[in-house]
């Protein structure tokens, strides 16, 4: 009996540690991606260009002629965070500020088409921030969106006091949906009237799992709980405790919800759960037809500019 409790130890003992050493691996996975920083930004350029061909040349010529700048603050945990802002193509009679927030392992380039999108084609000024371990920001890790919140909420004090709009929307992608849907369930300022989520995830862990089913279908998912309380340790936030969901259950402004049929990255599965979770205020839902994860704007590019468009005019309405 001792020999067979003796032995029983042991095998629990070499679970145990085979789960921490695979929740240690699987947090660096998934939250210490390399490159990212200055090499980035050049490593991405490319990728502008292909969403909206032009979309560096653009940006350069703005940068030129001194009307896109830069600018830094100190976000959350005392890191610096960078962003680009851009004034409205009339700045006399700009129709307010868009935030646009990128993904996962992208930056404050990639994005540049809803960039170009809110500024020449809506006449909003524009501010696009780099998340935290993104681009020219600083960071140590990649937050989820679930701290990048706390720097939105800071980049939208920035985005006022340069402008000072009564109307603003905040429009992220991937991620940047993510975020977007988590600052929402925040206390915001008044002027923040509206959300556009492109493809977020319902939550981190939900989209983790996603991941683990993809690419590590051998790795158990309980894996997940490990890697959620070796992160929580080492950074202050745990996967379970990032969601999307539970912040829409508290966002009373009015969110447009964009997501393509055939994404398998976050399965489309998601945005009709972003959307039911939305229960206070005014929605809407478009499924891109034929539009893998990103892609709905560059499969669909009027369309897309069409109904966020709409969704805006009809946002200041409320």
């Amino acid at each position: 009996m001792k020999r067979f409790l003796s032995f029983a130890g042991l095998v629990f003992l070499a679970f145990t540690v085979s789960g921490c050493l695979a929740g240690k691996f699987m947090s660096k996975f998934a939250l210490n991606f390399e490159p990212h920083g200055v090499a980035d930004i050049e490593r991405t350029r490319h990728k502008a260009d292909s969403l909206c061909p032009g979309s560096t040349a653009w940006y350069d010529s703005l940068k030129t002629i001194g009307l896109l700048k830069d600018t830094t603050i100190v976000g959350y945990r005392d890191f610096k965070v960078h962003a680009c802002y851009v004034p409205a193509a009339d700045p006399a009679t700009a129709e307010g500020t868009a935030i646009v927030v990128h993904g996962y392992s992208d930056n404050h380039y990639v994005f540049l088409y809803l960039v170009r999108m809110y500024r020449d084609e809506f006449n909003y000024n524009v501010l696009f921030p780099d998340l935290q371990y993104h681009g020219y920001s600083e960071g140590d890790h990649a937050q989820m969106g679930w701290n990048d919140r706390l720097d939105v909420i800071k980049w939208i004090d920035v985005a006022h006091n340069i402008w000072h709009d009564k109307f603003m929307v905040l429009h992220g992608v991937s991620m940047g949906a993510a975020t977007v849907m988590m600052t929402s369930g925040e206390e915001l300022p008044e002027y923040v009237r509206a959300f556009v989520e492109d493809c977020g995830y319902s939550s981190v862990v939900a989209q983790f799992n996603n991941n683990r089913k993809q690419s590590f279908a051998f790795i158990p998912p309980d894996v997940l709980q490990s890697a959620s309380l070796v992160t929580k340790k080492k950074y202050g936030w745990g996967f379970w405790e990032a969601s999307s969901l539970k912040q829409l259950e508290k966002c009373e402004r009015p969110m447009l919800f964009i997501h393509g049929d055939a994404d398998d990255f976050v399965p489309t599965s998601h945005v009709y759960k972003n959307y039911e979770a939305k229960t206070k205020g005014y929605k809407e839902l478009w499924i891109a037809p034929g539009a893998v994860h990103a892609n709905s704007y560059a499969k669909h590019p009027q369309e897309y500019t069409q109904r966020v468009h709409d969704f805006l005019e009809k946002a200041k309405t409320l």
